[in-house]
Order: C-alpha cells, then structure tokens, then sequence
C-alpha cells in the first residue's frame, strides 16, 4: 500500500488541477468554438449553422476598426516599447550614479492595474482638466491636445498609456540578458579598439535575440488581451473609435446579447494568439532538440 501511495501520490494531487484546466480552459474553448458556428442571440444555441457569424463579423465595420486597431495598437506598442526598453537598459548598464532611480521610476508602472492606468491617463489627457487645461494656463491659450476626443487620434493614447506602463519590464527583461552577456568577449572587442556602439550593435544585441523574442511574446499577449486599459481611458469611443478585439467581443457578449458574434470574434482572438505562439513554440523545441 505504502509502494502504490509513493507512485501515486503525484498523479493524485496533480489530478484536480489537470481535470480543471480540462474543464475550464479547453472545455470552455470547445464550448466556444461550437457557438460560434450557430445563431445564438442571448442565449447559447447548439444547431450548427456553418459560418454565418463570421461571415457577420467579417461584414461588420465594428469589427473592422477594431480589427485595425489591434494591429496600429499592437505594432506601436511592441515597437516603442523595445526601443525605448533597449535604449534604457543599455544606459543602466553603463553603470550611472542615477541607476537605481531610472529603475525605481520605470519599474514602478508595472505595479498598477491597467484599470489604475487607464483612469490615471484619462485624468491627464482630459482637454478640460489635464495636459491642455495646464499648459493653457501657463499662458498659452492656444495649446491644443485633444487626441483622448478626436477619434483618428484616440487609438494613440491608448498607445501612449500602455508604453508607459509596459516599458520599464522590457528595460529590466533587457537589462538582465545585458548583464548575462560574457565581460571577457566585450574586453576582447574593446581591446581590439572596436567602438562600443559597434559592440553593442554587433556583438551584445545579436546574443539577446531569445530574449527579444520573449520580450515580444509577452508583449503581443498584452496587446491582444488590451481590455482593461481600453475600457478605463476610453471606453472604446469615441463611437467605436478605439475598439479592440477584446472590447469588440465584450460589447457582443453583455451589451448586444449576441453571444454567437462575441464567440466568432473570441475564436479569430484565439487565431491570432496562436499565429504568434506556435511558432514561438516550435522554434523553441528545434533549439532544445538540436
């Protein structure tokens, strides 16, 4: 009894979190995926009826701008937050007196909810009461930035938003495989009189490439599931100016009472996720096998 318990025991304890995750996560993605092939309204249906909600979802200018917006919000967003990431962690590692305070500052966003976030950056994009309402009465009347109301600007505070919070894990993810990178091979190079731009460039940043891969991994994923930072500044106006995926499906699904739209918009969500993971996924298991 004692021998069965000891080869047992794991697969016991483990087996509660594994039927869990069987239900909840993949259980729930099935569920998902049948429901979006029928014509459920506001309540779930289970006849199938092919593809009609794609094809409503595809047809739908809502879906559309979101759709859009994924892709300026994502691409911005990713992009800035490397460079400005990168930029700062090769900064702390030339070992400034002011190190600890860049890091305290940068790091310290990503201790708040994006709902914090949101609200925070609501208040100072606000034309009546934030950045334009300051600077006016400083003395310049004429200072205008009305991007949180404009709706072709709106989608760019979300931007602004999200780098500001997500900037300072990049630098610390970066700074890290900065400071990993071999002293020996940097002394070597300098020795050889090669600038320390050129090392950097040609040497360190080349060795950091799993490392921007996670780094863009990680980034994506905030992206893609942008709900919360969306609903707090915006509230995905004006109109539908600043729609995302995530806020698209959210509407569908307790506002309109169109569960079978918000289930084709979760499933084309889900594509897009796994369009970025699986060969993430794949390259990682060629290096391990290799």
């Amino acid at each position: 009894m004692t021998k069965w318990l000891e080869n047992h025991l794991p697969k016991m304890v483990l087996a509660p979190s594994f039927i869990a995750v069987l239900i909840f996560v993949y259980g729930f993605i099935a569920w998902t995926a049948w429901v979006s092939l029928t014509r459920s309204k506001l309540l779930p249906r289970y006849e199938i009826d092919g593809f009609i909600q794609y094809d409503r979802l595809f047809d739908s200018p809502r879906w559309d701008t979101a759709f859009g917006n994924l892709f300026i919000f994502g691409g911005l967003f990713i992009g800035i937050c490397m460079v400005l990431g990168l930029a700062l962690a090769i900064l702390l590692d030339q070992h400034i007196r002011v190190e600890g305070a860049i890091r305290t500052i940068y790091l310290y966003p990503m201790a708040l909810s994006m709902i914090v976030t949101g609200t925070a950056w609501k208040w100072i994009l606000n034309p009546g009461l934030g950045l334009e309402a300051m600077v006016q009465g400083w003395g310049y009347p004429n200072f205008s930035f009305d991007w949180l109301v404009d709706p072709d600007m709106a989608i760019y505070t979300v931007v602004l938003a999200g780098v500001w919070q997500s900037s300072g894990f990049v630098m610390a993810l970066f700074l890290a495989g900065l400071r990993s990178v071999d002293g020996e091979i940097i002394k070597a190079a300098q020795v050889d009189g090669i600038p320390t731009w050129r090392i950097y460039s040609a040497i360190i940043i080349p060795s950091m490439a799993p490392i921007f891969l996670s780094a863009f991994i990680v980034l994506a994923h905030l992206a893609i599931k942008a709900f919360d930072l969306v609903i707090a500044l915006t509230g995905g106006g004006p109109g539908y100016a600043t729609d995302l995926p995530a806020t698209y499906m959210y509407a569908m699904a307790f506002s309109r009472g169109d569960i079978g739209q918000a289930a084709s918009s979760a499933m084309v969500m889900m594509a897009v996720v796994f369009a970025i993971v699986v060969p993430y996924l794949y390259s990682e298991l060629r290096v391990r096998n290799d």
